[in-house]
Order: C-alpha cells, then structure tokens, then sequence
C-alpha cells in the first residue's frame, strides 16, 4: 500500500488549472463567449445600417419634391383631357380659327425656339425652363442629365399657370403648340397616343379653369410643313 500510495501522484493547483483553461469544456465556452461577443457587434452594425437607410429615405424624402401635376401618368392626362372635350385641329384648321374665330395659339416651347419661328400672333409662355434652382435634389437632377450628356437639363416652369393667367382670359379659346404635337389619338403602337408639351400644357389648363381648349396636332412642325405664314422676333 505505502508503494502504491508513493506512486500516485496529484496535480498541482497551476497544473490543473492550465488543464482547465485548455480543456475541450472551457475551449467551447470561450468560442461561445466569441461567439456571443460577434452576435452583439453585428447586430449593432445591422441596427447602425438600418438607422443609416431610414436617415437616408427620410432626406430623400424630404428633399426630393412632391409629384407635380405635369408629372402624372400620360394616361391619367389623357382621360382628362377626354373628359373636358380637348379636342385636335390640324395646322389649317388652327390658322383658320386664328382669323375668324379669334382663337388664341399658346405656344408651349422654349423662349429661344419661339424666338427663331413661330406662328404670327402667337403667345409664348414656356411649360418647361432651364433648371434654375441649387438645392441636393436639382444638383442630382443636373448630374442626371450631365451623365447623358445633356447639360442643359429642364424642368417645369412653376411660373405656367400665372404667367397664362396674365396673359389670357378664362373664358378665351385656346389652341396649345409645341414642336412636334404629341395626340391623342389611339395607333397599334401607341395605343393611348403619346404626350407631348403642348399636351401637357393643355392638361394644366383645364385643370386650372380654361375650358376651351385646343390642341395643335402635328405642331409647329405640321404647320411649317403645310408652308404657313411664320414669323420670328426679328422680324417683328
């Protein structure tokens, strides 16, 4: 027995505890004390991120402006001008209500492009201008534009509707122009028609009051194509 006890051996206190600290029982709990530790710090980067994206659509938000009435769906702007009997003349007909019928030809296009040509006696008051203002959302706006090449990016003129105001009378009959025209008229490939400036005018003026409206099909470019009198400001 005294052999046998002389032979045993007990570790000491450092001993063991190197054991312990190294053993498979305190590795996992170690790993899992890492492991707990990682969960926290990414749920802390998810919740940091989500915080970041809602900061981020609160300013987009904030800053990017509220839908514009000219924006709204062709479609919607199409039923409307519809429903308030908007009605296309083509060129001729169009210089013919101008001389005899006192109608009145908006033209809807930039200042410049009125400037060169346009019907005689015609008012201009452009539906879209140059953009002006500096705020986050115009300055993205111009990059917009500038990555396309276009550095001459427009938007429309806030100024529309009273500039039209002051210029001609509720009551007046109007025929809106702009380059090309646009129409309302279904074809197989447009099956809704396609808007266009002075389409949009229209729809701004019979939201506004205007009740007599017209629309020049084909625009300024059907009516120089039927060899109709235009004039520029030089020449007036």
């Amino acid at each position: 027995m005294a052999s046998l006890t002389s032979l045993t051996s007990y570790p000491s206190s450092s001993s063991l505890q190197s054991n312990f600290q190294h053993s498979p029982l305190m590795l996992a709990s170690k790993h899992s004390q890492h492991n707990y530790n990682s969960s926290w710090l990414m749920i802390g980067v998810l919740r940091s991120a989500q915080t970041s994206s809602q900061r981020l659509k609160i300013q987009s938000a904030a800053t990017k402006p509220a839908k514009r009435p000219a924006e709204e769906d062709w479609k919607i702007k199409r039923e409307k001008l519809l429903e308030k009997r908007v009605r296309s003349v083509d060129a001729k007909e169009a210089l013919r209500l101008q001389k005899e019928n006192n109608f009145v030809i908006l033209d809807v296009r930039p200042e410049a492009e009125f400037k060169e040509a346009h019907a005689p006696g015609a008012i201009n008051v452009q539906i879209y201008r140059l953009i002006k203002e500096w705020t986050a959302w115009d300055i993205a706006r111009r990059a917009a534009f500038a990555f396309f090449g276009i550095f001459a990016g427009t938007e429309e003129n806030p100024e529309f509707i009273p500039t039209v105001e002051s210029k001609i009378k509720k009551d007046a009959k109007i025929i809106v122009a702009c380059s090309t025209g646009g129409t309302m008229k279904p074809t197989q490939n447009l099956p809704e028609g396609q808007q266009s400036r002075s389409l949009i005018a229209a729809y701004l003026l019979v939201l506004n009051g205007y009740n007599n409206v017209y629309h020049l099909e084909g625009g300024l470019y059907s009516w120089s194509k039927e060899d109709l009198p235009i004039t520029s400001e030089e020449e007036e």
